[in-house]
């Protein structure tokens, strides 16, 4: 018998009488009053973010080798329902004994999580790793992952409510899980669109590289008012990193990132802070869809806040092909894909797209040059995430160089800066063109934008604001605001003639004088998809 395993062998022991050892950790000594909720840690070692930056520098200066992983034809049978079934035990989780505030769960390995991820507890600078033990889980008698070795690794670990709480056991607020993605419920309790660590080559001809996050390493939040600290190992052929978080509970959740980042290869599309949502479609591409909804979409646009000032809305699109926007910049104050439309009525279907929270991104510390990118791809049902937006910097990413940056993400129902004497874009629909009750002209197309905002409570009886619009190519025409009865908003309308199938990009903003009254709308309006003549 080795070493470690006479540790382990001896500590369980130990536990079964019921004895507290000189140098146990706060873990074990949690667990030391009964055998059957003691984890199995590993030996300790210093811990230091300075030393695993250091790591990540190293590794990029060496050949990518891909984690070795537990037997592929085991972890294939461990399909999505046989994976519902693998359910950590919370009697297992670090930190519920009252040592951190926010106990601590992990998901198994299976079908689509099959790259190993390592778990370690920090206690004093000091960690210790988590080894996976089938007893850790619930698990049917017959489950393929009773044909696993011991020690493969997790998938990932997701954070539980407050210790205090009485339904902890059943609520989560943070999850790492698959490649670097993670996610987060905002202040209405509900999970919706992810976080990744980096964007690589993201909707480009070489195909997209997903690094993972190969090891977590945990330090718990001393009261509700504190950060839980997380810090993980990026690993990947083109890049490698690593990663601090400070993930606070509080309204939503905010997450403060920083992440020192070197390039192993060359990387054509280099996307930081990056986000993964769903949009099927919402009003102003229903017709195209055939659902029983009438709306379906983790986030409905994508909202910037430029560093020159100017607000900015993107309202998303459901393409026919992949398509990337660039929207340049210097120092960005702010983006973020976010669900705008929260009203019940618009969804119904019970899995709550009106709670799915909006993810704000802000740069602390200066950005520079560059462009949020925007990549929208075809979908033809929820179940895929077909949107992304991320900063791409003005200078190529080339192997050798090092990047840091940090940045705050709010997951939150409404974006953390509010529009200050705006207006916002409430709705964007489309329709035919031309005038109501007469015959419609084809190959023209109507234009519907709603807005709201206090700022509009302040013009006179008769007095409208005034449209401002400009198209990359096309025609327009009868163009008008109005205000719409029993309601607080006003509505700009327009029309659209253009030839051929090519994307038309659009900007309009409201005006009184020379002042605006309202953010900047925006939109890419792809006449090639199949339209209301053609139906």
């Amino acid at each position: 018998m080795d070493t470690s395993a006479q540790r382990r062998q001896f500590l369980k022991s130990a536990a079964a009488a019921g004895l507290v050892l000189p140098g146990m950790s706060m873990w074990q000594q949690a667990f030391a009053a009964d055998a059957a909720k003691k984890l199995d840690l590993g030996k300790k070692h210093k811990f230091s973010f300075d030393a695993l930056t250091e790591r990540a520098r190293k590794m990029a200066g060496k050949p990518y080798v891909a984690p070795k992983t537990p037997d592929k034809a085991i972890l294939e049978q461990i399909d999505y329902a046989e994976h519902g079934k693998l359910k950590y035990k919370r009697d297992f989780a670090p930190f519920s004994d009252g040592s951190g505030t926010y106990p601590v769960t992990y998901f198994h390995m299976g079908q689509f999580f099959q790259k190993p991820v390592h778990m370690y507890l920090l206690e004093n600078g000091m960690s210790q790793e988590v080894e996976y033990k089938t007893d850790y889980f619930e698990m049917p008698a017959n489950s393929p992952a009773r044909k696993l070795s011991e020690n493969i690794g997790f998938a990932g670990f997701r954070l539980h409510e407050n210790i205090k709480r009485d339904d902890w056991k059943t609520q989560d607020w943070v999850a790492f899980l698959g490649a670097s993605y993670f996610r987060a419920i905002g202040d209405e309790g509900q999970y919706g669109l992810s976080a990744r660590g980096i964007a690589i080559n993201t909707a480009t001809p070489q195909g997209e590289e997903f690094p993972d996050f190969t090891e977590f390493y945990i330090e718990p939040a001393k009261s509700a008012e504190d950060p839980v600290t997380v810090y993980a190992l990026l690993d990947g052929p083109s890049i490698t990193g690593a990663y601090r978080f400070y993930l606070t509970r509080g309204k939503g959740v905010t997450m403060d990132v920083e992440k020192f980042l070197f390039i192993r290869k060359d990387i054509e599309r280099f996307g930081v802070a990056p986000l993964t949502s769903m949009f099927w479609y919402s009003e102003q591409n229903r017709p195209f869809r055939m659902d029983w909804r009438p709306e379906v979409h983790d986030s409905d646009g994508l909202a910037l806040w430029t560093g020159g000032g100017e607000r900015i809305w993107r309202q998303l699109n459901n393409p026919e092909v992949t398509r990337a926007s660039a929207f340049g910049d210097d120092n960005p104050r702010g983006f973020g894909l976010m669900q705008r439309d929260r009203d019940v009525s618009h969804y119904l279907d019970g899995v709550m797209y009106h709670r799915r929270p909006s993810l704000w991104v802000e740069p602390l510390g200066a950005w520079g040059k560059g462009a949020v990118q925007l990549v929208e791809i075809p979908t033809d049902d929820e179940i895929h995430d077909n949107i992304a937006a991320f900063w791409v910097p003005e200078a190529p990413a080339k192997a050798g160089q090092s990047y840091n940056f940090r940045y705050r993400l709010y997951w939150q129902a409404h974006t953390p800066y509010p529009l200050e004497k705006l207006a916002y874009a409430k709705a964007t629909r489309l329709g035919r063109g031309g005038q109501e009750g007469l015959p419609r002209p084809k190959g023209l197309t109507k234009f519907v934008v709603d807005f709201e905002g206090d700022i509009l409570g302040t013009l006179a009886y008769g007095e409208y604001p005034e449209a401002i619009i400009s198209v990359s190519r096309g025609k327009l025409s009868r163009i008008k605001t109005e205000p719409i009865p029993d309601t607080s908003l006003w509505r700009a309308i327009f029309d659209l003639e253009v030839a051929g199938n090519d994307p038309v990009d659009m900007r309009m903003y409201l005006k009184r004088g020379d002042a605006p009254m309202s953010e900047t709308w925006m939109y890419q309006h792809l006449p090639g998809l199949k339209n209301w003549d053609e139906q």
